[in-house]
């Protein structure tokens, strides 16, 4: 089952088009990263999708059905900067939650211990690192016990210590069986945690999927010979390769996941008689990856 559907979502703000005709699905249980560069339109899309914004076209479903209040008790979040009383407890600020929320007093515990702040619960607020006032908004998004999470951002401005432990805390939540979406500019961030990514430019969606078809890692083996043409046609009875490219004086083969063998395209091209006089390995990193996506 998709925990969410995107049917054609077009957000315009006066003549500026945030969103065009934007469709995917994110399936249940998975970790589904919105992934592109500020001001691509990922968090005009959770917007919308929280029912905070509306669209200028396009519908959605949520959890199989039209977007309701009701459906909106189910769904935990974290859209921006955490917003707490700084004079206040962690535990104090988490009760407050509850009640706005009309849920999850009972649970306050919980959270903080899956977040890992119950021995600072009765720390002060103003007191917590960037990370830890992060993990409690987490831990507020989790009252309620929701199914799905959506997470706008949810490492943005901490060191490195803040980052790994966020990614941590939702590797644990995905475990558990919770469907997060969270949108990211970082591409390491959505290739450590997420199952499935939708990359964002301009508004436009570029490609959707899961992050190991997407964000594939290639290997290029550059291969030349006296005639191209031969090699060409000699390459045709090779088994291994994913997609091949013609430069101006070789030819580029694109392997998947680092599945490609040197010896083997050597000999092959030998026995169909042709004889190399260029043959390198070079690796396409996720970052070129990416940038080639986004800059199509």
């Amino acid at each position: 089952m998709d925990v969410l559907t995107l049917n054609g979502i077009t957000k315009y703000y006066g003549k500026i088009c945030a969103l065009n005709n934007v469709s995917f699905a994110v399936p249940e249980g998975s970790v589904f990263g919105i992934l592109g560069p500020n001001g691509s339109g990922k968090t005009t899309m959770l917007g919308i999708v929280m029912n905070i914004l509306k669209p200028s076209s396009g519908s959605f479903l949520l959890l199989g059905k039209p977007h309701t209040e009701n459906m909106r008790r189910h769904i935990g979040t974290l859209l921006e900067t955490p917003n707490f009383y700084h004079y206040l407890s962690g535990e104090k600020n988490l009760r407050i939650a509850a009640e706005i929320k009309g849920k999850g007093q009972d649970q306050v515990d919980d959270v903080l211990h899956k977040v890992n702040l119950y021995n600072r619960k009765n720390s002060k607020f103003s007191t917590y690192s960037l990370g830890m006032k992060q993990r409690l908004a987490i831990a507020s998004a989790l009252l309620g016990n929701p199914d799905v999470l959506v997470f706008d951002e949810p490492t943005n401005g901490l060191d490195p210590v803040g980052i790994a432990e966020i990614r941590e805390l939702i590797k644990l939540l995905s475990e558990e069986g919770k469907t997060i979406i969270m949108a990211s500019h970082m591409l390491d961030e959505v290739e450590k945690v997420c199952t499935h990514v939708a990359i964002l430019k301009m508004g436009n969606l570029i490609t959707a999927g899961k992050v190991d078809e997407v964000l594939i890692n290639e290997d290029i083996v550059e291969i030349g010979a006296a005639n191209i043409q031969a090699l060409s046609e000699a390459l045709q009875s090779l088994n291994g390769y994913s997609g091949i490219k013609k430069q101006k004086d070789y030819l580029q083969l694109l392997f998947a996941n680092g599945t490609a063998d040197l010896e083997k395209v050597n000999a092959h091209c030998f026995e169909n008689g042709v004889v190399l006089n260029h043959l390198q390995l070079k690796k396409k990193s996720l970052e070129t990856k990416f940038l080639e996506l986004t800059n199509k």
